[in-house]
Formats: C-alpha cells, sequence, structure tokens
C-alpha cells in the first residue's frame, strides 16, 4: 500500500504547484482582477484539498476492507483445513489399524467433533450471506430457549480437564420467537468466543434468566477481556480483537458480526461488561414482545 499512497500524494503535489503556478500567470497577465484570482484560487484550492483527503480515506477504507477479506479468506482455509485432516487421519487409522472398540469409539467421536466445528462454520458463512440481503426475513417460529441453549453448551463442553469447563445456570421453560438456526448460530458463537479466548480449564458460565418481562441470555468469561475502544468494533464485519501479527486464537471474524446482525433482525440487544476480575460478559436481552414463558402457556 506504501507504493500506491506515495504516487497519490506526488500526485496531489503536482496538482497543487500546477494550480499555484497558473495562479501566478493570471495575476502577471490580469494584475486588476488579483483579488478575485486569489479568492476564487484559493476556494477552488480548499475543495481540491477537501476532495483529495476524502479520496485518501475512501482508499485507505478499500485497502483495508479487501486486506480483511483476504484474511477472512486465510482464516476459512485454515479452518477447513485442520478439522478436515483430523478426519481423514482418524479414518486412516481405523481402517489400518487393529483397534479395541473403545480406541475406535474415541476417533469416531473426535470426528465427530470436528465434523460439527465444520458444520457451524459452514453455518456461519451461509447466515453472512443471507445477512448481505437487507431485505431477507428471517421465518420465525417457537423457540424453547432454555432447551436450545442446554443442547448446545453441552454440544460445546470441552472434557480435556477435570473440572466443568462450560456451566450453565439455565431457567427452565424460557421461549423466544424466533429463527431457530440463526438463534442457535448466535448461542454457539458466544458459547465458543468465550471458550477460545479463556485460559486451558478456565470457567466459562451460561446463565439464562427473565427479568422484568425480558428473557437475558448471558455468557461470562474469565479470559483477556476487551478494551474499551473494541467494544463497539469487535461486531464489524471480519474484526478481530489485536492484531494479525500477535494474535494467536483462530477465527474468521464474523461469529460477533453474524451475532449482532441476528439480534438486531430478532429486535434483541447486547451488551459488553468486563467481567470482575477479569474477561468479559456478553449479554443477550429478548424484549417482553419475542419472549413467552412455556409454564405460562401450559396454564
Amino acid at each position: 500500500m506504501r507504493k500506491p499512497l506515495v504516487l497519490f500524494y506526488f500526485l496531489v503535489f503536482y496538482a497543487t504547484a500546477q494550480l499555484v503556478w497558473w495562479g501566478v500567470l493570471l495575476i502577471e497577465s490580469q494584475p486588476h482582477r488579483k483579488v478575485m484570482i486569489i479568492g476564487e484560487g484559493i476556494f477552488f484550492m480548499l475543495i481540491f484539498v477537501v476532495g483529495a483527503l476524502k479520496l485518501k480515506k475512501a482508499f485507505v477504507r478499500e485497502h483495508k476492507i479487501q486486506q480483511q477479506q483476504q484474511n477472512f479468506l486465510l482464516a476459512v482455509t485454515h479452518e477447513l483445513k485442520s478439522p478436515l485432516a483430523s478426519i481423514k487421519l482418524a479414518i486412516q487409522t481405523i481402517l489400518k489399524r487393529s483397534l479395541s472398540e473403545e480406541q475406535r469409539n474415541q476417533f469416531l467421536s473426535n470426528s465427530l467433533k470436528d465434523i460439527e466445528r465444520l458444520d457451524d462454520l459452514v453455518g456461519n458463512v451461509l447466515i453472512a450471506t443471507k445477512l448481505e440481503n437487507l431485505r431477507y426475513n428471517f421465518p420465525k417460529e417457537d423457540i424453547n430457549l432454555s432447551e436450545l441453549v442446554k443442547n448446545v453448551a453441552g454440544r460445546l463442553q470441552i472434557h480435556s480437564c477435570t473440572t466443568q469447563v462450560i456451566k450453565t445456570e439455565l431457567e427452565a421453560g424460557l421461549q423466544i420467537d424466533g429463527d431457530r438456526f440463526a438463534i442457535t448460530n448466535v448461542v454457539t458463537n458466544l458459547i465458543e468466543n468465550a471458550v477460545k479466548y479463556s485460559p486451558p480449564c478456565a470457567h466459562v458460565l451460561v446463565k439464562l434468566t427473565q427479568e422484568n418481562g425480558s428473557v437475558i441470555f448471558s455468557v461470562a468469561d474469565h479470559g483477556i477481556g476487551i478494551a474499551d475502544n473494541e467494544k463497539k468494533l469487535i461486531f464489524n464485519k471480519f474484526y478481530r480483537v489485536g492484531s494479525e501479527d500477535t494474535r494467536k486464537t483462530k477465527g474468521t471474524g464474523l461469529g460477533l458480526y453474524i451475532v449482532k446482525t441476528v439480534l438486531e433482525r430478532h429486535r434483541a440487544q447486547i451488551r459488553v461488561k468486563d467481567n470482575i476480575p477479569s474477561g468479559s460478559i456478553f449479554e443477550v436481552v429478548f424484549p417482553l414482545t419475542n419472549t413467552v414463558l412455556l409454564a405460562a402457556a401450559d396454564r
């Protein structure tokens, strides 16, 4: 990007120098119109400078978007390659070696987790594509959010530690009106992010309650946390916390963008708060018009 910017600055300098030179020539040829020429020249120069600055800003923004898209493609390629390689190795091991039933089941279980990981990635890409169409409306249905969150948390539970990593405090029977696939994606992204940015074996607390007529879903972690200046940026498309050089966690930069946009389409709100002593809390509030208690429906 450095060479195009150097060329841009050179062209701006050259155009400015030419305008000044033409102004000098006009004043020498028509000295009686000196004031008018200087006034019009200053006005024209202001327009030229403002236009040049806006052009530079658009150029930098376009370059940034292209860079983010390139990073996204690289990330997606890596995210696809890793589980596929793991599944391939597991199948080859099962076929070529004589394994006990316990070992075979372990390989199959790990392969299933990798397939679920691929399914989540494809789901993110599909929803992101749908969100590009501003006229797209999610098909709504009654969703038992308590069961949905319980199932997602159970699927994402990490068993590599002796202690439970994902802890749940779920109020039973909470229901919302929404798109099941999209809401499942929201819950998955928020819990996966909490686990991904947390230290090994650190607890992630998933809560679902009803307060003041609203259903509140929250995910709290004790990870690296999010700086105040990045809390609004994290919901931008392709944005990821940190720099490409120092970032260690994998991801595509689509997760929180999808979360924010899907929730907006469901008239829900999401807030990011600091956790104590470290980490972040993502809190989603579904409004009263979208919430119903199953218990109340059974009465």
